[in-house]
């Protein structure tokens, strides 16, 4: 679990948190607006599971990180 602890994983994890949970942003803002009125609550949960769901991903590794 070393790997998880230095500042380059946690660098390369937050990067692609930040674009999954923009992917997820845009996504969730077009499926709402088209079956319901834009709902921010269901948009802004989205968005958060997006990005913890990223970082438990990026717990399995990250090629980007020795």
């Amino acid at each position: 679990m070393k790997k998880s602890a230095s500042k380059a994983w946690w660098t390369a994890a937050t990067v692609r948190a930040i674009k999954t949970a923009a992917q997820a942003f845009i996504g969730a803002c077009g499926i709402t607006a088209v079956i319901y009125q834009l709902d921010w609550r269901v948009v802004a949960g989205t968005t958060i599971m997006a990005a913890v769901l990223s970082y438990a991903t990026s717990l399995a590794g990250l090629p980007e990180v020795n």
